[in-house]
């Protein structure tokens, strides 16, 4: 028998179907728990804090715990959405990303494949009405992030001005990384300002311009110590960090190891002399 034990980032609440009667709104309400909604159908119109959201046909949504959100007028009568709650557990309660360095969501965008992500909301509540809890949700809403990860990280056409400034500069993080860029950087590339882009940045993406940089170096790092044979002064210099110790401290947060520790535990290779 095999028995595996797997660290999952999130821990599910539950989820649902919510098929419209024409009738009623959204309560108006704060959770402590992340809500992702899916529409299969129609659009749900909804606000969270002071930003309104108009979810349509094959889009997604995520809503902040800790955050009042409420919908905005009567519920359409063709609408239809999957919703599900979670929870980020509390070795990952400081990081916006899911996991970290793999799965990046947006806020609200579309899918690539609605269908199949409909498939996976439908196996995860035939799986919700299991007797036996087992770790299959929490998978199920893995596979579910990573299409909208997937959806987000793939050319997206923001509508918004400020939001396709913030998905221009996140492509320059993405090629430039290994240079020594900042938000000023990248404000003089963008012929913006640095507050605004800032600004802007993290409304789009929940997190800072620097801790996306750190990131970026950290997950080429990773890469670089698994399949490279460099040195630590190298692969910091390849990923953009001008001094070793300060690369070491940001691997180590982000990653909960030092970099010769990932590449010890990551990188054993077995020798046969025969």
């Amino acid at each position: 028998m095999l028995d595996l034990k797997i660290n999952l980032p999130i821990s599910v609440q539950n989820g649902g179907l919510f098929i419209s009667r024409g009738v009623g709104n959204h309560p108006q309400r704060k959770l402590d728990s992340w809500e992702m909604i899916f529409v299969e159908k129609g659009t749900l119109t909804i606000r969270e804090d002071d930003t309104q959201f108009s979810v349509k046909e094959g889009e997604s949504l995520l809503l902040w715990p800790h955050r009042k959100h409420v919908g905005v007028g009567t519920f359409p009568a063709d609408l239809k959405f999957y919703w599900l709650h979670f929870e980020i557990n509390p070795q990952h309660e400081s990081q916006t990303e899911l996991p970290a360095s793999l799965i990046s969501l947006p806020q609200h965008g579309k899918v690539h494949n609605p269908q199949y992500v409909i498939s996976l909301f439908r196996q995860f509540l035939s799986e919700q009405e299991a007797i036996n809890r087992s770790g299959a949700l929490e998978l199920i809403l893995l596979l579910i992030m990573q299409q909208l990860s997937v959806a987000a990280n793939d050319n997206p056409q923001p509508d918004n001005s400020g939001v396709a400034l913030a998905y221009k500069a996140q492509q320059l993080i993405r090629t430039q990384f290994h240079l020594p860029i900042s938000t000023s950087t990248l404000a003089d590339k963008l012929h913006c300002n640095a507050d605004y882009l800032g600004r802007v940045y993290r409304q789009t993406f929940q997190l800072t311009i620097t801790e996306a940089i750190h990131r970026q170096r950290v997950l080429s790092a990773e890469k670089m110590l698994i399949t490279d044979s460099c040195s630590l002064s190298e692969v910091a210099e390849r990923c953009g960090f001008q001094d070793v110790g300060y690369f070491r401290k940001v691997f180590r947060k982000a990653m909960g190891l030092t970099p010769a520790a990932w590449k010890r535990r990551y990188c054993k290779i077995h020798i046969n002399s025969d």
